[in-house]
């Protein structure tokens, strides 16, 4: 599909039925990671097979690593943490800063040149904030605008263990030095103000990585050893985000959506929308592979505004798209806060936010922060644009189910970076 198709979304009379989510990007990219990184061979389940996580994929192919498909599993022959090769050709990202970010502490550390660079939407992305610890550990990154921006050129070697106190509460940043940190020798510390999503800790303990969370932040002691192992990605709670929303917002609706990762990192999502008073129950609540995973039932309620800020924030990042959707029609005013890293996403969230809603009847302030928004109990037919970012895409097509006409959403096919199937489930719930 054309990345520039668009999509016409028409109101809908009640979202119904039971669906699975794709698998979460997050542990996706960090499984295939870890398993290229291990000794021996990982077999890996529920893989997300979105553009982004193919990028991830594509990049330890370069140097070396070995994959084989299996079924509906991923087989990788790990080749150790020291036996990546140097990739004879330049590593494209995609559009994903996942891979940018945490390849950028793998590669620091490797004993050879590499360069990284993406797609036109993530080259325009901030890669300061993980340049800065690596840089302090002695690695010898260059990029565009004073190295903030990629291309980036990696010349590996030898680093030096140490602490930093990131001023962001990011899992990329904490995740890029950690990773960094486990290929030197010595204890690394990650320091942040609010605790980020844990998944690159839960996930190393899982290959046998000897790694520390503590109040305020992480450690590792290296060089490690990680050994092959099966794991199991549990549905991704971003993709469940939408059709939570979906569901709460549009009149007759019940879903029940199986299988997704409940992270206490990453549920801020059910927090939020159960605070607007949202009718969420958690059912047959499990763990997979070191995640916690739940069944989520949800069903059609009125909302109410709230405010949101301080570590709610890391907790739903990626979601404020799409509560903001909710927030439209909610009964008074939502306020979101401490969010200021929205600007710095696949494009500005808050811009892209406040331009779609607003030309669709939504009442959005922006703040420098965060935003500001008027429940109006309604949003009109109209043409808006995705800006090339996959969740204001998909957040458009959410409020498409309880607009009172049909929205037109150029810019479609961004949605494959993350959910390749997310039209085909918004079809199969309408009924």
């Amino acid at each position: 599909m054309s990345q520039l198709e668009q999509r016409v979304i028409s109101p809908s009379r009640g979202l119904k039925g039971d669906i699975v989510v794709p698998g979460d990007k997050s542990i996706s990219h960090r499984a295939i990671m870890f398993a290229s990184l291990a000794e021996g061979t990982s077999r890996i389940r529920g893989l997300l097979r979105g553009e982004d996580c193919m990028s991830t994929l594509a990049a330890f192919r370069q140097m070396g690593v070995q994959v084989k498909e299996a079924g509906d599993c991923l087989l990788i022959e790990g080749r150790g943490i020291r036996g990546l090769q140097e990739p004879g050709d330049v590593i494209d990202c995609g559009n994903s800063g996942t891979t940018m970010r945490l390849m950028s502490g793998i590669l620091a550390a490797q004993p050879f040149f590499s360069v990284l660079t993406g797609d036109r939407y993530l080259r325009q992305r901030p890669m300061g904030r993980i340049l800065t610890p690596l840089l302090g550990m002695g690695a010898e990154i260059s990029g565009r605008e004073n190295g903030t921006k990629a291309p980036l050129a990696i010349r590996g070697g030898m680093l030096r263990a140490g602490e930093y106190h990131s001023p962001v509460s990011s899992a990329q940043v904490k995740s890029a030095v950690l990773l960094a940190g486990m290929q030197v020798e010595g204890e690394t510390r990650v320091f942040e103000p609010h605790l980020s999503r844990d998944h690159s800790e839960r996930m190393l303990r899982c290959f046998g990585v000897d790694i520390r969370s503590f109040e305020g932040g992480a450690s590792v002691c290296g060089p490690v050893i990680l050994k092959g192992r099966d794991i199991d990605v549990p549905g991704d709670i971003s993709s469940a985000a939408f059709f939570m929303v979906a569901a709460l917002i549009t009149p007759g609706s019940e879903l029940l959506l199986k299988n997704v990762g409940v992270n206490p990192t990453r549920s801020g999502i059910i927090d939020i929308l159960q605070q607007m008073g949202g009718q969420i129950t958690l059912l047959n609540q499990r763990e997979l592979s070191g995640e916690p995973v739940a069944d989520l039932l949800v069903k059609y309620s009125p909302l109410r505004g709230i405010e949101i800020g301080g570590d709610l924030v890391p907790r739903a990042i990626d979601e404020f798209p799409v509560v903001s959707v909710a927030a439209v029609f909610a009964e008074g005013e939502t306020l979101i806060r401490e969010a200021k890293e929205l600007r710095v996403k696949e494009t500005d969230r808050i811009a892209a936010v406040c331009d779609t809603l607003g030309k669709i009847g939504g009442l959005v302030e922006p703040l420098e922060d965060g935003m500001r928004i008027q429940g109006t109990g309604t949003l009109h037919g109209g043409l808006v644009n995705s800006f090339g970012d996959h969740r204001i895409a998909m957040s458009m097509a959410v409020a498409a189910q309880a607009a009172t006409g049909a929205i037109t959403i150029a810019d479609t096919g961004c949605t494959a970076t993350s959910f390749p199937n997310f039209w085909d489930l918004l079809e199969q719930v309408n009924h």
